[in-house]
């Protein structure tokens, strides 16, 4: 845990129908945050500072510098006036691996492609075998989504940040997580599951745009099933057709629309 709170509040002035009076708005935080394997920097990016161990892990699994948490034989948090650094040691046999790979990358809000070397990579499609699910009915996706809504408080409250969320047919809304970056949202929603032992059978919910690198975090989850509030781009959609991941966006309440293996829609 850090001694930052996720929200702050602002003092505004409102505006409403021609009459400007004071009032006040919860708006989220962010801050600079370091991802440190062994001492060396991997990525920087803009989050929320909540739920960093789960951001730090989940970013190294999605991008694939671990295989899974016990990769990790130390983890701290590091803050500063200028930020957080969140520091795993890796077990050898990782450390070695990731020393081959070795790049800095200070990027935006919600960096996206930390650690990517090459043109190459930017088009990867991860090979892991996807988790196996029966097929869902429309309602289940509508109310998978109205789940995930529902568990935003911080959105609620600040109307300015993103969320991933995690749903079964079985259990429901299992787990959620929140930051104003969308890719952290998925990486902090990768690291607690799997710092839980959870799998990934089921749905990943989302409620941004679909870019390449959500499919591709999604497909390394093992993700069969994408649900987003929003549309997708066309590189994701084509990433989704070849890592074999079911994608439906534009999910409202009265519908949604299918881009890829329809097959797990019944």
């Amino acid at each position: 845990m850090t001694g930052r709170p996720p929200s702050a509040v602002a003092q505004v002035i409102r505006v409403r129908q021609g009459a400007a009076a004071p009032d006040v708005r919860t708006v989220p935080d962010e801050t600079a945050v370091a991802i440190v394997h062994d001492a060396s920097t991997y990525a920087v990016m803009m989050a929320t500072p909540a739920d960093l161990e789960d951001l730090a892990i989940g970013l190294s699994l999605t991008e694939g510098v671990i295989g899974a948490p016990s990769d990790v034989q130390g983890f701290e948090l590091s803050e500063s006036e200028l930020g957080i650094e969140a520091r795993l040691w890796l077990v050898p046999q990782r450390a070695a691996a990731l020393a081959r790979r070795r790049r800095m990358m200070a990027g935006p809000t919600g960096c996206g492609l930390c650690g990517v070397e090459s043109l190459e990579e930017v088009r990867r499609t991860p090979s892991r075998p996807l988790f196996d699910i029966a097929p869902l009915t429309a309602a289940q996706i509508q109310t998978a989504m109205a789940e995930l809504a529902s568990v935003q408080t911080l959105g609620q409250a600040t109307r300015a940040v993103h969320a991933a969320g995690f749903w079964t047919a079985e259990r429901g809304l299992v787990l959620a997580r929140e930051d104003v970056g969308r890719h952290n949202a998925v990486d902090k929603l990768a690291g607690a599951m799997a710092r839980q032992g959870l799998e990934a059978a089921g749905v990943l919910l989302l409620t941004s745009r679909v870019s390449v690198e959500l499919v591709q975090k999604a497909a390394a989850m093992g993700a069969p099933v994408i649900a987003a509030v929003s549309a997708p781009t066309r590189l994701a959609i084509a990433t989704a057709d070849a890592a074999g991941v079911t994608l439906a966006a534009v999910v409202r309440a009265d519908g949604f629309e299918i881009f890829s293996h329809p097959r797990r829609v019944a």
